[in-house]
């Protein structure tokens, strides 16, 4: 005897949804019929991480699974924006004002994190005269101070988050003014609480792993920090000779720790709109490098297997390709974050790409889109985020 799929019990429609891991399969599955869009929730709460989109516009995404651009409309202010993390879903924005904005560009959801002149060391802070001025405690005790285009682009260097800010428990943990301190807020803070201020390196990552936040320095140092005691242990390691890099990033694949290493070279520009006829920054090659806890030292590895790395102004992530249509293994996406300071003219906003572990090769992520282009004025450089329907 036929039974039409229409009359399947929800408890079964459901059983079979939570089998699909992939956020649009999700969403046709749902489509099939009226039956079945009833049975199950617009917001999925079963799905792992999903393939990171590139955002490279407020117009416009990339998505690598179908390698197809997208129409998207970010809700960016009319003042200078810059985007400094991507965690969970979320866009980390910050502007020419005190506001730290969290934005999810799938669900449109948006929450704030404390102000800039919440932070410790922000001595005192008047946005009322023409300057708009922070003034700040340097880590040798002298005064100095910012206007806001400057706390913008210079004071905080990346946040992360624990988890998704909808989760009443969610931490956002920053590197802050560029090398000496590491700070956090829980969720329902007014303010940002300093890790030390003791310990001064120059922090490159931060990654949130089991319950805490794992920091790497330029000489591969390690500060595990846990946000519920405070208190920050300190782990000096050793380093193989080929250690080096312009750009380091830390990721955890399972429970193995990784250090990505990135190299950048010069060139000299096109002379296009956004050149001027200077040489610019282009990213030449990567090494990557896993930490062995028994003997405390990163050691080279010369492939990553089956997995592919996302690097960039977002939370590092580890994705295994062979789970992904369009995901290539042992392959390194990247886009450009380290010309923050220099955004006005959009130097980096054109170096993204795919580096190929094995042969050391950069493959273009879009090779079909125009290098000089108007749409690239105003916008903050591309960044890596994670599809989040929660």
């Amino acid at each position: 005897m036929d039974v039409s799929w229409t009359a399947l019990p929800p408890e079964i429609i459901e059983t079979i949804s939570q089998k699909l891991p992939i956020y649009t399969d999700y969403i046709r599955f749902r489509s099939v019929c009226r039956t079945w869009f009833s049975s199950l929730p617009k917001t999925p709460l079963h799905l792992p991480p999903q393939l990171p989109w590139l955002i490279f516009s407020q117009q416009s995404f990339f998505d690598i699974s179908t390698h197809k651009t997208h129409l998207i409309n970010l809700p960016l202010s009319s003042h200078r924006t810059r985007i400094c993390g991507s965690s969970h879903g979320f866009l980390i924005i910050l502007n020419e004002t005190p506001q730290i904005r969290l934005f999810n560009p799938l669900t449109g959801a948006s929450l704030f994190l404390p102000p800039l002149h919440t932070f410790p060391n922000v001595v005192s802070f008047d946005y009322s005269n023409i300057g708009r001025e922070y003034f700040v405690r340097n880590p040798n005790g002298d005064l100095g101070f910012f206007n806001l285009k400057q706390m913008c682009n210079y004071f905080i260097r990346k946040i992360v988050l624990s988890s998704s800010p909808q989760n009443d428990h969610f931490v956002a943990f920053a590197i802050v003014d560029g090398y000496n301190n590491l700070a956090f807020c829980k969720k329902g803070y007014d303010s940002w609480i300093f890790m030390s201020d003791e310990i001064f390196q120059f922090w490159e990552d931060v990654v949130y792993h089991q319950g805490l936040f794992y920091a790497v320095s330029k000489g591969g140092m390690i500060v595990v920090c846990d946000v519920d005691i405070p208190r920050v242990s300190v782990i000096e390691t050793n380093v193989p000779v080929e250690f080096s890099g312009d750009i380091f990033y830390v990721v955890f694949s399972g429970e193995e720790m990784l250090l990505v290493t990135r190299s950048l070279g010069q060139e000299f520009s096109d002379g296009g709109i956004e050149s001027n006829d200077m040489f610019v920054y282009k990213t030449v090659g990567f090494e990557v490098f896993k930490m062995d806890w028994n003997v405390m030292a990163w050691e080279k590895i010369e492939t990553l297997g089956d997995r592919a790395l996302f690097v960039g102004g977002n939370s590092s992530l580890c994705f295994s390709a062979v789970d992904f249509v369009g995901c290539c293994a042992d392959c390194i996406y990247f886009t450009d974050d380290y010309s923050e300071s220099n955004h006005d003219d959009a130097y980096g906003k054109h170096d993204f790409g795919v580096f190929r572990l094995l042969d050391q090769i950069i493959d273009p992520l879009l090779p079909s889109y125009p290098r000089n282009s108007y749409s690239w004025l105003g916008w903050p450089l591309p960044i890596w985020v994670s599809p989040n329907p929660c």
